[in-house]
């Protein structure tokens, strides 16, 4: 095995670990403010790619304009799941609102199955589509803007929970709900709140993800499971902790298809989630459980 062959499977892997990373962090931030796993968060990710390719191919608008008006839609769609789905269920147990999140993924991707059909569609790439070398490996320019796009993100996510009101108010729910209701914190706002971010951000997920993997009604199912790995992998951490996880799941999955066999590819982000639950069930970077009631 030559060193530019690891090279390209490590590039490969880093890209693939920063989607996984951004679609753990939309994971992590629903749950820290409402304590369930949103299984819905997949289907965000393929409303992305689809609202994207319908924008472009339906009502031939220019690439930039479909991309944003694609995640307003996908933003929407999470802000109304969570208002008919879980702020109903207020009072539900946390496996009853799993479920319903469940269920909620299902009904989703039946709709889109229904508006575009089951084929699996292309959507351009942002900027071209020569390689570039670097060192000894190849990487294209989509790989690049998905490394941005996640770095961005990311860094904007920490912004915001650090210095404003919202987001400090959400880390309190998260911390505590009942302490965060009784000092003023609207509750039922920040996990509004935490909807609409989770939506948008996985739905740029699948923006960027798509001119490489294509994109099809049932595209969110692994993606959202591998990302759900990545969160687990960080201990539900919406910071550093999940990006790591994200980068460590695509790194292993992508070492293991070049080195092995790629039938192995989806098998092994199944493997790593089995062996932390078993090991670490907090999480490779989880110093401590969070306080809830």
């Amino acid at each position: 095995m030559h060193f530019d062959q690891i090279s390209q499977y490590l590039l490969s892997g880093l890209s693939t670990g920063a989607i996984y990373a951004l679609i753990g962090v939309g994971f992590s931030i629903i749950h820290n403010s409402t304590g369930i796993i949103n299984f819905a968060q997949g289907e965000f990710v393929m409303l992305g790619g689809m609202l994207t390719l319908f924008f472009l191919s339906a009502l031939k608008l220019p690439l930039i304009i479909a991309v944003v008006l694609a995640i307003g839609v996908a933003t929407l769609a999470g802000v109304v799941f969570e208002r008919l789905a879980i702020r109903p269920m207020k009072d539900a147990s946390p496996i009853s609102l799993v479920i319903i999140t469940i269920g909620g993924s299902i009904l989703i991707r039946g709709i889109a199955m229904l508006l575009w059909g089951k084929e699996t569609h292309a959507i351009p790439t942002f900027s071209g589509n020569d390689p570039i070398l670097v060192g000894e490996a190849t990487i294209l320019p989509q790989h690049l803007w998905i490394f941005a796009v996640t770095a961005v993100v990311i860094v904007c996510t920490k912004l915001y929970f650090s210095f404003t009101i919202s987001g400090k108010a959400m880390r309190a729910c998260a911390y505590n709900r009942r302490a965060a209701g009784l000092v003023g914190i609207d509750v039922k706002r920040m996990v509004f709140f935490s909807f609409a971010i989770s939506a948008a951000m996985g739905s740029m997920a699948g923006i960027i993800v798509a001119p490489l993997t294509m994109t099809s009604y049932d595209v969110g199912v692994m993606l959202g499971l591998k990302g759900f790995c990545a969160a687990i992998i960080g201990g539900m951490s919406s910071g550093l902790g999940t990006v790591f996880g994200g980068v460590i799941l695509g790194i292993l999955e992508s070492l293991g298809a070049g080195l092995f066999s790629s039938g192995y590819k989806d098998a092994i982000a199944f493997v790593i989630l089995l062996v932390i639950l078993l090991v670490r069930p907090q999480g490779l970077f989880k110093k401590g459980e969070t306080e809830r009631v």
